[in-house]
Parts: structure tokens; C-alpha cells; sequence
């Protein structure tokens, strides 16, 4: 099921390797033209024109953007009880790794009488998005919410699509786990639109007024990545989410069925996301491959796991050691990234880039995705080379406060002057002289 690829004798550049390795494809740029003029009309008319896009792409047009709060508290009370335990089980897990996340201000004096502070400071008000579409994500609700509260964020609104069959809310088990979290304004928004009222704000149809948000963070399908993109001068944002992507680096001693079980997990999101193998042992590669004919169809969402797994982005790269598996995951940079094979935690000691790790055969990606206390907001298309996954310091801003004494200035003002004028910017140098 898995396209095969050999590297096994040869390892090729990394910068050959970004270019070949399986890759889920998303074209920002070619859905960008049909977004601009959405986030326009919602800057020039508001909430009417956002509700004529809801009704459009969602088929369902909402009474008011704004859920009533006795929806959400409704949402809750009904929720089934095992799914608010394990909501709750994960949002205390969440809480407890994200408070160790904390940062704390830090002063320097660089000289007797000249200091440096550097003070952390949340960003004031965040929209939250939680996708809607081929499943529902009160995860994401969890894992984009717990770092903003304990960042100290004061002001959030959760956005969700709004759901014909739930009378134009947001699926409950978001407003469920929204209650749950102390998340007191939530949207019925979703795609584009939900973006732009984010980042223009507007009056709801009761006259209410939607305040703008200072960033926008959550994943989403490709208009909601290329508003972000679009709007990115005016917001701050998490990154631009692609498809889900799960690596795997096993050798031998690996169990095929527990790796194949991880490759369909993460294709069961839709049919773009990618699942890729590197393996020490083409003994493995068969094995996990008839487990997937095996695992695939025995599952609910048999085609679009099937899509998944058989399309482009997903494959099997076969290596020679673990050296060079190591490599090849480095260059792929996945989102997640499992490591099933012996000293497990050493091998994961060696990896530069991923969005997460997950080592040794009882850390499956799904128990990041809900439950081990980590986030699940992570780096997609190769992004963890560069970027980190959704965390506390995401809404965190560090502001550098100086405080120098006119005898500090005075000790530094000659240096100060010779690097003005070796820049050609003679006034800043003046802008010190001017004080003695």
C-alpha cells in the first residue's frame, strides 16, 4: 500500500532529500485569489457579509455570530459523561505540562547604573479556531486554549463552523469542552470569514460588538491557512497549518502492528495527510504492509484512509542503519515523529527536527493528540526545521525596558557616536550629546 523508496547504500543530500521525500502538497498561493475577496467584503460590510459566506460554504446562516451562553452551559450539561472525563483528563494534563512553560522577567545590569529588563507580556486578545468539516476537534479546542489561559491572555473567543443539523451552532462537544475551560465567547464562524471577523471585528446581528483579536492561532483547512497568510500584517498567528503528516523511524524490533495501527491513525484525518515509514529492515516494510490491507479495511473511514496512505505524501524509505534513518527523519522535519526501535530514547536524543517525538512502542501519536499532556498544535511541511509547536512562549511577547543613569549614558556616549557616524545617522550620535 505504502510506495516503496530504496536509499538503502546511499543517503542523498539533505537538500535532495527535502526535495524527494514524500510531501503532502497544499498551494496556498492558488486558493488566495478566491479568499482575498471574502476578507475584503467582511472588512467593508461586517457581520452581514459573514453570514452571507456562512450560508454559502456552510449551507446553515446563524441567527447571531455570537453563541448565546446558554447554549454553551446546554452543550455541557448534555455532554456524554465519558467524554467530559476524558476532556477533563486532558485539559489537567495540559494545564500541568504548560505551567512549566512559564516564563519569568529577567533584569541584566550591563554597567553600574544601566540596566536591561527583559518582561514578558501576553498578548491581549487571541482567537481560537477550531476546525470543523470531516471531524470534529474539541482537542483543539483544549490545546490552543490551556497555553493562552496560563500565559495569562486575558480576553479569548473560541470560532468554530457553525453545523446545519446543531440549528447553526458550533458542534456541541466544542461548546462542551469551550465550558469547560472557562472560555466565556465563542463564534459560530468558520473558513475565511471567521479569520477576517477576527482580525476586523464588527457588530453582531444584536447589536453586540465582536472585538477584534490581536492573533489568531488553531489549524484549519487551506482558506483558513491562506486568510491567515492574507492578514498576517494585521494579526499575529501560530503558523500556517498543512495537512497532518506522522513519520515513523523503526527498525527490526519494532511490532508491525502497532506501527501500521499509527500510519492509519494519522490518515484517518483526510485524505492529504501524510503517513511515512523509515526502516532499517524490509522485513518490517512487508509486514507493516500487509497489516495495513489488513488494519484499512476494518475501519470506519476506509477510502479516506485508503486515499491517504496510497497518495504521494505517504510512502516507505527503506535505509541502511539507523544512521542514516536518523537523516533521512531530520530532512523530512515530520510533525510527529514515532521512534520504535531499540534505545529508543537514545535514537530520539539524535533528532534536530520534528514537532513531537514520541519514543518507544507505548507513546502512539493519539496519545499526544489527546491525552499525554503535551500540544498537539504542531509544525507541518517541514516547518520543524525552523518552528515549534503551539506553547505558552506562542503569546508571550519579551519587551526589552532600559534604564541607563545619565553617568552610565555618559561613560558610553563616545562609543555611541563613532558607530552613529559609521553609519552615516549622525543625529542619533547627537541624540546623546544633547544631554551633556
Amino acid at each position: 500500500m505504502l510506495t516503496r523508496t530504496d536509499l538503502r547504500g546511499r543517503v542523498p543530500s539533505t537538500a535532495t532529500l527535502r526535495a524527494t521525500l514524500p510531501r503532502a502538497e497544499m498551494d496556498v498561493e492558488h486558493v488566495l485569489h478566491r479568499v482575498r475577496p471574502v476578507i475584503e467584503d467582511i472588512r467593508d460590510r461586517g457581520v452581514d457579509a459573514v453570514l452571507d459566506y456562512t450560508d454559502k460554504f456552510d449551507g446553515v446562516r446563524p441567527e447571531r455570530v455570537r453563541v448565546p451562553a446558554a447554549e454553551v452551559n446546554r452543550a455541557l450539561d448534555e455532554l456524554d459523561p465519558a467524554v467530559r472525563a476524558a476532556l477533563e483528563e486532558s485539559i489537567a494534563r495540559a494545564r500541568r505540562v504548560h505551567a512549566d512553560q512559564q516564563r519569568t522577567d529577567s533584569t541584566t545590569q550591563v554597567v553600574p547604573g544601566g540596566t536591561v529588563t527583559e518582561r514578558w507580556v501576553p498578548v491581549e486578545r487571541v482567537g481560537l479556531y477550531a476546525p470543523g468539516g470531516l471531524a470534529v476537534y474539541p482537542s483543539s479546542v483544549v490545546m490552543n486554549v490551556v497555553p493562552a489561559q496560563t500565559a495569562g491572555v486575558e480576553s479569548l473567543v473560541v470560532c468554530s463552523p457553525p453545523q446545519a443539523e446543531f440549528g447553526g451552532l458550533p458542534h456541541p462537544t466544542i461548546l462542551a469542552a469551550a465550558q469547560l475551560l472557562g472560555v466565556e465567547e465563542v463564534w459560530a464562524v468558520g473558513g475565511a470569514q471567521a479569520v477576517a471577523l477576527l482580525a476586523y471585528g464588527g457588530r453582531d446581528t444584536d447589536d453586540g460588538e465582536l472585538l477584534p483579536a490581536d492573533m489568531v492561532t488553531g489549524p484549519g483547512n487551506v482558506y483558513v491557512t491562506a486568510a491567515k497568510r492574507h492578514l498576517r500584517s494585521l494579526i499575529g498567528i501560530d503558523s500556517e497549518a498543512g495537512p497532518t503528516e506522522i513519520a515513523v523511524l523503526a527498525d527490526g524490533t519494532a511490532d508491525a502492528v502497532h506501527v501500521a495501527a499509527d500510519l492509519i491513525s494519522q490518515a484517518e484525518h483526510d485524505t492529504l495527510a501524510a503517513s511515512v515509514l523509515v526502516t532499517t529492515s524490509p522485513e518490517l516494510a512487508d509486514a507493516v504492509d500487509a497489516e495495513l490491507e489488513r488494519q484499512v479495511g476494518r475501519t470506519k473511514h476506509v477510502e479516506r484512509i485508503r486515499t491517504a496512505l496510497t497518495g504521494q505524501q505517504s510512502g516507505c524509505i527503506l535505509v541502511s542503519d539507523i544512521d542514516d534513518g536518523v537523516r533521512v527523519v531530520n530532512a523530512y522535519a515530520a510533525e510527529h515523529l514515532e521512534i520504535q526501535t531499540a534505545d529508543a530514547d537514545a535514537v530520539a536524543a539524535r533528532v534536530r527536527n520534528a514537532g513531537a517525538i514520541f519514543v518507544g512502542p507505548h507513546a502512539p501519536v493519539s496519545l499526544g493528540d489527546y491525552c499525554a499532556g503535551s500540544n498537539h498544535v504542531l509544525p507541518t511541511g517541514g516547518c520543524a526545521r525552523h518552528s515549534s509547536g503551539l506553547s505558552v512562549q506562542s503569546f508571550l511577547r519579551g519587551i526589552h525596558v532600559i534604564s541607563y543613569t545619565e553617568q552610565a549614558l555618559r561613560e558610553v556616549a563616545d562609543q555611541v557616536v563613532a558607530l552613529a557616524d559609521a553609519e552615516d545617522l549622525p543625529a542619533h550620535g547627537q541624540a546623546v550629546t544633547a544631554r551633556f
